[in-house]
């Protein structure tokens, strides 16, 4: 299933651990026959008990009312303390002398406490603690267990007349009682039997929810022991009733036996689970794991020299649908994709008394896909894995054929179908109802119940305890909505829609709101899990609300966020004063993933001296100062000087400065040629350089280095330009003592320009520029979206070591010396870019289509 399901221990919070911190004067009415203090002693041991299923007055509840009154005052007496002993022992002497000829009251009582105690929980918290519930639905049955198994020493004892035992020759009833008795019983066990069934169910929900993080209790052992308890029941039941054959006559006890195997079948067809599920989104020609339990197997299978095999078959949504709803289980007709090493023994582990069959190396080799509705695409459509096999149970040797079908499965045959598959599995694990039919789910579901699905899987995939906050859900709801008018309020009443969710692209932009959702996501799982535990980044805010935040904010103020209008970015906003002393808030360009994988968020903060204050008032360094990486200073192991990468940002304000009257000259460039004139230069480049359009100005280019960074500046004037071809090495410098020509500094300015650099045709692209992924040939279509940008950024910045190998039709240009291969043509953004002097690009990187390695 889609990612790692977390199973966790139910917290055992009890009811009085609330209660005990309410106002006493709450509960004042609840305790004038029962003791405040003595509830106190009680606390969980009051809980633990079936007060409140003990209904009726019969001898069954007699005896377990009496058998509690018991237990109560003997606890009582262990759980006083010295200093209180006197005054405990005669409150524990009132009630037992209060109590002990109708210990039924003592129920009714306790049972009206615990009434007026969950009331005042819910008045405050509008709901109970999980493992209340749990606690409750467990004592339910086990109560309801022991109350089948009085019913039958009746049934044994009413059978066998004067014979029967001293202790239940007084509860005896006139023969004629015996079938009313025996219906009773059947009532009941079937009643017990549709509690199991539940609980199973539940616990299939819940393995499903953990699909999109929640947690999940897996562990079917108790599961197990109360389906073998229920089926010790049913035979023992079952006996007596084929005891009683006289006493039924034909025709009752055979509607009786029919009851009887009806429990049976339901009850070991329901215990056959996928106890570990496939991946939900499951790609072709990809191995993958899951086993099915039988919690039945070690009590019913007998034992047989050759093993029961279990088959693993893809079933369409169609078919899964067919099988749910028909009144037998069928072998499937036809399957809908080849999966190989698809049968499994179903083995019987005594050690741990475990019954399954664990597929361990199974592969899905190719899909049949069926035909869509209407606008579905192939990550919309659902399928599953469906386990069966027929085992003989004894004692009777009776066959029963089992099927169990895993959660809904999306397949995929290119890794670019991933993203819109996992919009469909978390839509279906998080709004499908149990016992559906397979596979329907709502097209709409309220923005609320969204809200705690995002939360959840984001604190699930981030692997973090800090969750969405109330300003994070009125982002995302004015994104998903496209309102930015409503109040919070206005969108809690809304529903939200799966084409809204993953299938209408977001007002210009050339994505999906949960593909943008799913961006930040690995984003944050992959870079910046830390910043967010600590709450350093805001993160959901829109780029507008952040102007109205930092506007009367101080100079160097700054809040990180994830950029709107990037996949998987996040991107620093800080304030300025411009030169008329304003306030301006200036957005750095997005840093994906790779960006903070060549350094972290923490150490570019640190970079900045600009960022003086995290919103609102934080300093920097305290703020950030653990998630700085310590600079390595000196020489290392081997004796090489150690280099570092710093960023640096480049202002409109300081660009504004640059070209303002008095400003610094340009640097200096670090190489030099022979100068040419522009006229010259032009007729040297003409044959051989691109139009405009493929060959922009130059911007600066610099690579760091051991001494820090080095400004590596191209002349505006292209007079100077840096040798990157061995052709021009040495340079070519004219000897002094010669006459110079005042227009031209070489004889023949093509003799350094060999054929073997000139091409035909000019290329079509620049290098680096966006080319289309051969579609793979198992895609029956392409993705379901005219645009599907990549979650991953390009490389944004890469040291030689790291150069993309060029495909065959960009060798030609990029061996061309004199126009720089990683040079694009200038971009402008809504954002500051970083310095050229350490990531290359300049403000050209903002666009995808212009980055180097681009795939």
């Amino acid at each position: 299933m889609q990612g790692t399901p977390r199973s966790v221990a139910v917290a055992k919070m009890s009811l009085w651990s609330i209660v005990s911190h309410l106002p006493a004067e709450q509960f004042s009415g609840l305790f004038t026959e029962f003791p405040r203090s003595l509830r106190c002693l009680l606390a969980d041991w009051l809980e633990n008990q079936p007060w409140e299923f003990i209904s009726g007055s019969d001898t069954f509840c007699s005896s377990v009312a009496q058998g509690l009154l018991s237990a109560m005052l003997e606890k009582l007496r262990s759980a006083s303390s010295e200093g209180q002993q006197g005054q405990i022992l005669q409150q524990v002497s009132s009630i037992e002398n209060a109590y002990r000829r109708d210990p039924l009251r003592l129920v009714a009582v306790l049972k009206a406490i615990l009434e007026g105690e969950k009331a005042a929980v819910l008045k405050r918290d509008h709901h109970l603690p999980l493992s209340f519930h749990r606690r409750q639905e467990e004592l339910k049955f086990a109560l309801g267990l022991q109350r089948l198994q009085h019913r039958i020493h009746e049934i044994q004892a009413l059978r066998d007349g004067p014979k029967a035992s001293p202790q239940l020759k007084t509860e005896t009833k006139p023969l004629d009682d015996l079938p009313t008795l025996i219906l009773e019983a059947v009532k009941e066990l079937e009643a017990a039997k549709q509690q199991v069934l539940k609980r199973i169910q539940i616990w299939k929900r819940q393995q499903q929810l953990a699909g999109n993080g929640a947690l999940f209790e897996e562990n079917l052992a108790p599961l197990q022991k109360r389906c073998e308890s229920l089926v010790e029941v049913y035979f023992q039941l079952h006996q007596q009733v084929t005891a009683a054959s006289t006493e039924l006559g034909p025709e009752l006890q055979s509607r009786l036996l029919e009851r009887f195997s009806e429990v049976l079948s339901s009850l070991v067809k329901s215990s056959f689970l996928v106890e570990k599920q496939p991946p939900q989104v499951l790609k072709t020609q990809t191995k993958f794991q899951a086993s099915v339990r039988f919690l039945l197997g070690p009590r019913l299978l007998k034992a047989s020299a050759k093993p029961y095999m279990v088959r693993a078959e893809m079933v369409t949504e169609k078919q899964a649908r067919e099988l749910a709803l028909s009144a037998c289980s069928s072998a499937l007709s036809e399957s809908t994709g080849e999966i190989m090493h698809n049968v499994v023994a179903l083995e019987t582990n005594p050690t741990s008394s475990t019954c399954c069959a664990n597929f361990k190396n199974v592969l899905l080799k190719k899909i049949k896909r069926c035909e869509r509705k209407g606008s579905e695409s192939v990550t919309e459509e659902k399928c599953a894995v469906l386990f069966s096999t027929s085992v003989a149970l004894s004692p009777g040797n009776l066959s029963i054929h089992l099927q169990a079908l895993s959660l809904p499965i999306v397949v995929i045959v290119h890794g670019n179908q991933d993203n819109n598959a996992k919009a469909t599995v978390l839509w279906d694990n998080a709004f499908s109802e149990i016992d559906r039919v397979p596979f329907v789910v709502a097209e709409r579901v309220p923005w609320e119940k969204m809200c705690d699905t995002l939360n959840l899987k984001f604190m699930a995939e981030v692997q973090t305890t800090k969750g969405l906050l109330k300003e994070h859900y009125f982002f995302l709801a004015q994104k998903i909505f496209n309102d930015h008018s409503a109040s919070f309020e206005d969108f809690q009443s809304r529903s939200v829609s799966w084409a809204q969710f993953n299938k209408e692209i977001l007002p210009g932009r050339g994505f999906t709101f949960w593909q943008w959702f799913d961006g930040v996501l690995d984003l944050t799982k992959r870079c910046l899990k830390s910043y967010w535990s600590d709450r350093l980044i805001i993160g959901f805010i829109s780029k507008q609300y952040v102007c109205k935040l930092l506007s009367t904010q101080p100079d160097g103020t700054f809040l990180l966020r994830f950029s709107d209008s990037e996949l998987g970015g996040v991107t620093i906003a800080h304030v300025i004063r411009g030169q008329d002393g304003s306030s301006q808030v200036e957005n750095i360009q997005p840093f994906s993933a790779k960006d903070l994988s060549i350094r972290s968020l923490g150490d570019r903060i640190r970079d900045l001296g600009q960022l003086r204050n995290l919103y609102p008032n934080t300093p920097k360094d305290q703020a950030f100062g653990s998630h700085y990486n310590k600079e390595q200073m000196g020489k290392d192991g081997r004796g090489y000087v150690s280099a570092t990468i710093k960023m640096t940002v480049e202002s409109e304000r300081d660009q504004q400065l640059q070209s303002a009257p008095g400003a610094p000259p340009e640097p200096t460039p670090v190489f030099n040629l022979p100068l040419l004139q522009p006229e010259s230069l032009q007729s040297v480049l003409s044959p051989i350089c691109p139009s405009a359009a493929f060959c922009p100005q130059p911007v600066p280019v610099g690579y760091p280095s051991a001494e820090g960074n080095i400004p590596m500046m191209i002349s505006k004037s292209l007079g100077s330009f840096p040798s990157t071809s061995p052709m021009l090495s040495p340079p070519l410098v004219p000897d002094p003592a010669l006459p110079q020509h005042p227009d031209l500094s070489f004889s023949n300015p093509m003799s350094f320009m060999p054929n073997q650099y000139m091409r035909e045709e000019a290329p079509q692209m620049l290098p680096g520029a966006p080319s289309q992924e051969p579609p793979d040939e198992e895609m029956p279509e392409l993705p379901p979206f005219a645009m599907d940008p990549p979650l991953q950024s390009s490389p944004r910045w890469m040291p030689p070591s790291m150069d993309l190998a060029p495909g065959p039709d960009l060798d030609s240009f990029l061996d061309i010396p004199l126009c720089p291969p990683f040079m694009p043509s200038p971009q402008r953004s809504a954002y500051p870019s970083p310095s050229t002097a350490s990531w290359g690009l300049g403000e050209a990187r903002w666009d995808d289509s212009a980055r180097p390695g681009h795939a």
